[in-house]
């Protein structure tokens, strides 16, 4: 029973100097607790909204002010005419639309009814239905305030959902689970392509063979590239044919957009096997760095709007939400590389930047 006690202290002591054990033991709960606990929210804030409002009299103005005052929205813009609806979801900010009849208070006073419509980007349907519900209600307690002992009137909202009028939760999903799983393909599989060759000690007749580290790298990388866009184009036909979701916008564009967060994806692969030396490093690194910040930060099931400042800062430092942007505007609002060429360069420079330091961590000795 000594012996076994001492063994126990020592175990003890060993798992207490290890600074790595300490971490997943007691960090990466904490971590996760903290981020789960402000990710995982079906509440809505500081969503952007759009308002047109011909009228401009003192009812709309208190309508709106309620809205803006909720703490669910913040007005991006006020609209100057209905045509610019359109304009105004294509980019990308703006989640909600509210458009005022004219003469909107007398006709409340004179016919006891009014009309105002409520507009949702629906590329996200659960946040466009929240978002649609929340400023419903806030109209209805507006009208409820009013309707103290004079005749009752009635404000009519006139919901309508743009570019996924039924409200599909694939539309959601497809372009995520593209961004996700193209991530992980690229990544997990260039850099388990690398270590690979370390741990069986092929990569020494590599080094000692004419080819340059650049050429070995992309000699690496090639097949992967062709192999990802070609689940890519899977993914695609599939999210089309089986569950309906449309490509409104270029094809050769989207497939353009989809081999860049390829590449871009497979760089990263290459810097992550550039600093690990074995293959269950490299598939831990992968999958703990890439899978889950791309399903929680990226914007793909949680809104960004939501989440604290800090967190907000995370989510703009993760590819795969710029693809899922672009993918989005493309497939589902049918817009060009007009309203999607800032998140094009950003991917550019996620890109030259992971390859930058994977070309410059790569060892050409053996250590």
């Amino acid at each position: 029973m000594k012996r076994f006690r001492g063994f126990v202290i020592k175990e003890f002591y060993h798992i207490f100097r290890d600074y790595r054990t300490l971490l997943i033991l007691f960090g990466m709960p904490a971590v996760q607790l903290l981020l789960f606990g402000y990710v995982l929210t079906n509440e809505i804030k500081d969503a952007k909204i759009a308002i047109y409002d011909p009228s401009k009299d003192v009812v709309t103005r208190k309508i709106s002010e309620k809205i803006l005052s909720s703490g669910y929205f913040i007005l991006e813009k006020n609209l100057t005419h209905v045509s610019e609806v359109d304009p105004v979801f294509r980019q990308g900010n703006v989640k909600l639309v509210l458009i005022f009849e004219s003469d909107f208070a007398s006709k409340l006073e004179k016919y006891g009814t009014a009309h105002v419509q409520i507009i949702g980007d629906a590329s996200d349907p659960n946040t466009a239905n929240m978002l649609v519900n929340y400023a419903s209600g806030i109209i209805s307690n507006y009208l409820v305030s009013r309707n103290t002992g004079q005749v009752p009137m009635q404000i009519i909202p006139e919901v309508r959902m743009m570019y996924n009028g039924e409200l599909k939760g694939v539309y959601m999903f497809v372009p995520g689970l593209m961004a996700m799983l193209l991530m992980l393909i690229s990544a997990l599989m260039t850099s388990l392509s690398i270590t690979r060759e370390k741990e069986l000690g092929t990569m020494e007749l590599l080094l000692v063979s004419p080819l340059r580290p650049t050429q070995i790298i992309i000699g690496k990388v090639f097949p992967y590239v062709f192999l990802s866009f070609m689940d890519a184009c899977i993914i695609l036909g599939l999210g089309n044919a089986v569950f309906g979701v449309p490509i409104q916008g270029s094809i050769l564009l989207l497939l353009l957009e989809s081999f860049l967060y390829i590449t871009m994806a497979l760089s990263l692969g290459i810097l992550i096997s550039s600093i690990t030396s074995s293959q269950q490093v490299a598939m831990l690194v992968s999958l703990v760095v890439l899978m889950l910040p791309t399903i929680i930060l990226s914007g793909f099931i949680f809104p960004v709007e939501n989440m604290p400042w800090i967190l907000q800062v995370f989510c703009h430092i993760m590819p795969p939400k710029y693809y899922i942007i672009i993918i989005k505007s493309i497939m589902l609002q049918g817009n060009g590389i007009r309203y999607v060429w800032r998140e094009t360069l950003i991917l550019m420079g996620f890109t030259s930047l992971f390859l930058i330091l994977s070309v410059k961590k790569f060892n050409v000795r053996l250590t």
